[in-house]
């Protein structure tokens, strides 16, 4: 089937540009191009696209209000397209916090057409499939659960499309005594110490973007960097993180199945959880953490923006139970303090 797609920027030449790119794809058409917000809610209403692709500076209204108002009332994939996805990750997460599935970086720099959009297709593509939702607003502050007893107990996450949601959600019920955890999330690399910083206000763990050699600690969330490492955990008398080089593994980098991967091998207590995105990276390492003795849970399909991930490692049986978004951060904890029972009545 082929996917309709509106192009939304104020540059004739960048509109130009991202038409050209996608019409190279055979299972996309160009249905229009829009120059501002105004003519681009009358474009949607007459062509009903698929998906939009949408700059954020724009004149009349910018890319952000007009994206909060299609999500109010007419969910629609949206691909941030702007030169703010890169120096402005700030104003990118606040897109995808609004529903925006993902984002694509404009050509800047020593940076050439291709190269920067050579993403683009495969990422019109996934936000074709993926479940949008009306946007409601900020959350409601979440109750976190004070009861929770620190525990050495290692909490690792994966994630991809729309796990910017997904975090946001779990982390924002977890307590200053969370399980030590460790998270890749597929994101640029421009983006995740913006991103650990974002979780860390919302949080009552401390969140950071993980460096190498850090010492896992409860209480503490570290987020895989973009771009040019895979992380792992090591294994030694305390865990601690491991930045390394190496080829991108299922298409990423850093990969969910090299972080699994390297604590199903620690041969310690931990619970794996993998969530939305497309694709299966994770799937094999999940299945590798249960068969070591890890808990597992998966994201449901119904709570997932794109049922891929979390689909493949369910088919694999790598997942014990799969869990809607609304109930994942207590899920988890729950976990984590169940594997702490048992060690204790060991």
């Amino acid at each position: 089937m082929t996917i309709g797609v509106l192009v939304v920027d104020d540059s004739a030449t960048m509109r130009g540009l991202i038409g050209a790119a996608l019409k190279r794809d055979p299972d996309i058409e160009v249905l229009g191009f829009a120059n501002d917000a105004i003519e681009a809610r009358e474009q949607i209403k007459k062509l009903n696209p698929d998906v939009v692709t949408l700059d954020i500076e724009m004149p009349h209204m910018n890319g952000l209000d007009f994206l909060e108002k299609i999500m109010r009332l007419r969910p629609t994939p949206v691909v941030m397209v702007s030169t703010l996805t890169q120096s402005g990750a700030e104003i990118t997460l606040q897109a995808l916090e609004l529903g925006a599935v993902d984002c694509v970086a404009k050509p800047v720099g020593g940076v050439t057409v291709q190269q920067a959009f050579a993403d683009l297709t495969a990422k019109v593509k996934t936000a074709a499939k993926a479940r949008v939702k009306p946007y409601g607003g900020p959350a409601a502050p979440v109750e976190r659960d004070a009861s929770y007893r620190a525990s050495d107990t290692i909490l690792a996450l994966g994630s991809s499309t729309g796990g910017v949601e997904a975090l946001m959600t779990i982390l924002g019920a977890f307590p200053e005594t969370c399980p030590p955890t460790v998270i890749t999330q597929h994101m640029p690399a421009t983006f995740t110490k913006s991103f650990a910083a974002r979780l860390d206000r919302i949080s009552g763990a401390h969140v950071t973007e993980a460096q190498d050699g850090d010492r896992l600690q409860p209480g503490h969330v570290y987020i895989a960097p973009g771009g040019d490492a895979h992380m792992e955990i090591a294994s030694s008398s305390h865990p601690v993180i491991r930045l390394r080089d190496g080829e991108p593994v299922n298409g990423h980098r850093p990969s969910v199945d090299v972080l699994f991967e390297s604590i199903a091998k620690l041969n310690r207590r931990s619970v794996g959880v993998i969530l939305t995105g497309m694709g299966r990276d994770g799937a094999q390492g999940l299945l590798a953490m249960k068969k070591a003795g890890a808990r597992t849970l998966g994201q449901d399909e119904p709570s997932c923006v794109v049922y891929g991930m979390p689909r493949v490692a369910f088919e694999l049986g790598a997942v014990d139970k799969q869990v809607g978004l609304s109930r994942m951060g207590p899920a988890i904890l729950n976990l984590c303090a169940a594997a702490e029972s048992q060690r204790s009545a060991s």
